[in-house]
């Protein structure tokens, strides 16, 4: 189907690099390992109703790298009512019809969940949501999708088709929109973000950016102010911890982004910089990263109106202005760990241990985060049991 429409010069092309990937047969166990008895019952049931069912998007591409994906989606040239129809005749249980509108089925086989989504075309969008229609054409839905190498779809006995040369890019460490970079942003803005996360996975390099897609981020990114916060935070949080995160953040910097996705106009990112050095091999928490950005509370306020991060994530945001440089080592004090041991017993709070490892990362302190990593908060000797044992009252206490 996807020859007809096409143009003959781009057919002769495509052609050519499509029967090169058509023959590619993934066998690696990382993919057996996915054939539960919940994927084989599902299989079957499409099987038995001549309906296409492939791994769709970020689980195809993370098996071609050699990794079990976490979450693993399908995509099926079955509507919506054709699965449900499938599902009732079958005695499968069907979840969560919330995704139906959008063409998802959630079923669920040998207590597993398999969410399965009909191929679908954007009729129209406006940068956050988009209205749909069903097809059977597996390129047309590639076609909508974010990436080149989150545009794969892998059939259920190894095959790979791939229509935008996404397993190319996947092998150079590209990153790179199906189509024109400008239309897939404007699609949905989001998908700046996510360039900038696929790039911390994918790329070797941190400065290796195609010059249009950088214009292309730069003259669309007004486009994120209309994004919700929780959208943005669950595509930042997930960049920070990658790879190139400092290189990423001061590119958003750079393209003007900063002031549409929460963080401060004039972050500080040359102590940000420093603190990604720091930090970069002790996993970090996320606001870790980002709270060197921060000259002060109010910033962090304001950042959390627009993201609405949890409140630990706040919390710990707060802790690391506040005492970067207020706690720090005493060079008076022989024992330097003593310092934040006190502290920490102090303060009394269950969480405070975690927040001081954390802003020992910040400040690169190895030694001492290793050490209060294995220290373990003191237990009080006595217990209320013990008290009551020996006949005090609270009274008396």
């Amino acid at each position: 189907m996807w020859r007809r429409i096409l143009s003959p010069p781009v057919i002769s092309r495509t052609v050519l690099f499509w029967r090169s990937l058509y023959t590619m047969q993934l066998k690696s166990s990382e993919f057996q390992s996915l054939f539960t008895d919940g994927l084989n019952g599902l299989a079957e049931v499409f099987a038995k109703h001549q309906h296409e069912l492939r791994i769709a998007g970020g689980a195809v591409r993370d098996l071609l790298s050699d990794k079990r994906p976490e979450d693993v989606d399908f995509a099926t040239t079955a509507t919506p009512e054709e699965m449900k129809h499938m599902f009732q005749t079958a005695g499968i249980r069907m979840i969560n019809n919330k995704g139906e509108k959008h063409g998802t089925i959630t079923a669920r086989l040998h207590n597993e969940n398999f969410e399965v989504t009909t191929l679908r075309v954007d009729v129209q969008t406006d940068g956050r949501h988009a209205e749909v229609e069903f097809t059977t054409d597996w390129q047309k839905d590639a076609e909508r999708r974010d990436l080149t190498i989150n545009s794969m779809f892998l059939g259920l006995d190894g095959t790979l088709y791939d229509y935008f040369k996404g397993y190319e890019d996947l092998q150079n460490h590209k990153v790179r929109f199906v189509g024109s970079a400008e239309q897939r942003i404007q699609e949905d803005y989001l998908r700046i973000l996510r360039y900038f996360r696929f790039y911390g996975r994918v790329a070797l390099e941190p400065d290796d950016h195609e010059p249009e897609t950088l214009a292309a981020i730069k003259e669309n990114s007004r486009g994120l102010a209309a994004i919700s916060g929780e959208r943005i935070w669950v595509e930042l949080k997930k960049m920070v911890v990658g790879s190139h995160a400092a290189h990423l953040l001061e590119l958003m910097y750079t393209l003007e982004l900063a002031q549409y996705i929460g963080l401060p106009p004039e972050g500080n990112v040359e102590e940000m910089k420093r603190v990604w050095q720091n930090a970069r091999d002790h996993s970090p928490k996320p606001m870790t990263i980002l709270a060197a950005l921060f000259h002060c509370p109010e910033e962090v306020e304001k950042m959390d109106l627009r993201l609405k991060v949890s409140r630990e994530e706040k919390n710990l945001a707060l802790f690391l202005v506040k005492y970067r440089r207020e706690l720090c080592k005493n060079e008076d004090k022989p024992d330097s760990l003593a310092l934040f041991t006190d502290f920490i017993i102090d303060s009394r709070e269950l969480d405070t241990q975690s927040k001081v490892c954390e802003l020992l990362k910040y400040q690169g302190e190895e030694k001492l985060l290793a050490q209060l990593q294995r220290w373990a908060i003191p237990r009080f000797p006595v217990s209320g049991h013990d008290l009551r044992r020996m006949g005090i009252t609270s009274e008396q206490c």
